[in-house]
């Protein structure tokens, strides 16, 4: 318990938010984040959060399982499945095969070919693998990204250039379109060179709340205010101190972002004592306003929702007022986290500081 003491010469209190936009980040600005597919199952890697999920249907939001991802697969630039349900995980020029990414099993290393290297997108269709070169709007086609066997290149089709995201299963080829006029879609097609058979769907609210950036565009953006918390008044007319204790709420309220999981099978692997929202709010924290995040670190924040007693000694004057400003973070109007910062400020605005040092990307 901290004592804190401070001498107001302050009468009133205002506090604004900004409007801030909402999106789902790209490839290129969520390192170890992917989408991937093989015959039967759809995924969503997350090493940012050290998990993966797995659909049957991201339209439907069906057979949505979450399982952590194994040290070993985390944290790579690319991902993509294969047709005999392998993974494959790549590190600058090499790539690591494995059977299942939350166990690592059956991991073989092997080196990529030359002409397969420096892709900005990776994923496999119809037995071949592709590279897309989006700056250069080209891909490439393969048969073994190591020997670049039956190797070719094609120019992409005007609309299927700006994606965010490229990813296959057996049988067709997938990419995600930025948010529009009907929210965040995937494109369905079996050819990126001709557009042929393109086929828009729109992804589950529960998988959109999975996608980095996502929860920005379900429960509104995140920003950093601070709210008047205490109100103290001298209505006397001597100098008078004020002491006392003051309920101070710290932490994250799990229960505003619990309903997200409610459509997850979340895998007992997975560590996480204030639950996987609490994850994926601090992921979203961290993001850049244009993603709807607030670009603050808050890993030293407590995320364990409690409330513990300041005591607070104020010295008034007479007819003055005393503020206490606590630094609050919210997902669209609701303030979800209570942070440990208090501030005694001009009551005419909030304090302009940001207590919270900046995310690092």
């Amino acid at each position: 318990m901290e004592t804190i003491t401070w001498l107001m010469k302050m009468t009133s209190s205002t506090s604004s938010k900004c409007k801030i936009m909402a999106a789902i980040v790209p490839k290129k600005d969520a390192p170890g984040v992917d989408l991937c597919g093989t015959d039967q199952y759809y995924y969503i890697v997350r090493s940012d959060v050290g998990c993966y999920m797995r659909s049957t249907n991201f339209n439907k939001g069906e057979d949505l399982d979450v399982f952590s991802l194994h040290p070993a697969c985390s944290n790579g630039d690319h991902y993509l499945a294969y047709d005999d349900d392998l993974f494959y995980i790549i590190k600058g020029t090499s790539f690591r095969c494995v059977s299942d990414i939350g166990t690592d099993e059956g991991a073989i290393v092997c080196s990529l070919h030359p002409s397969c290297q420096g892709g900005d997108h990776y994923f496999s269709a119809f037995g071949n693998f592709y590279i897309v070169y989006q700056n250069q709007g080209v891909y490439r086609r393969t048969k073994n990204m190591t020997t670049y066997k039956d190797g070719i290149e094609y120019s992409l089709h005007p609309d299927c250039k700006d994606a965010l995201y490229y990813y296959g299963i057996k049988d067709c080829y997938y990419f995600v379109r930025p948010h529009e006029e009907w929210g965040v879609q995937y494109y369905r097609c079996t050819n990126f060179n001709t557009n042929e058979s393109g086929q828009a769907s729109s992804f589950h609210p529960s998988v959109i709340n999975f996608l980095p950036g996502g929860l920005g565009l379900t429960h509104g953006p995140s920003a950093g205010v601070w709210t008047c918390i205490k109100t103290i008044k001298n209505d006397s007319q001597n100098h008078t101190t004020w002491s006392n204790k003051v309920p101070v709420t710290q932490g994250f309220d799990k229960e505003k972002l619990s309903p997200i999981e409610n459509n997850w099978n979340i895998s007992a692997s997975l560590p996480v004592e204030t639950g996987l929202s609490a994850l994926l709010t601090k992921s979203q924290f961290s993001l850049a306003p244009t993603y709807g995040g607030s670009n603050v670190n808050t890993d030293g924040e407590n995320w364990k929702l409690t409330t513990i007693e300041e005591t607070i000694s104020v010295l008034l004057e007479p007819g003055k007022e005393a503020y206490v400003w606590q630094y609050q973070l919210s997902l669209g109007s609701d303030a979800v986290l209570f942070c440990r910062d208090l501030r005694f400020d001009d009551p005419n605005k909030p304090p302009v500081v940001i207590p919270l040092p900046p995310a690092k990307h």
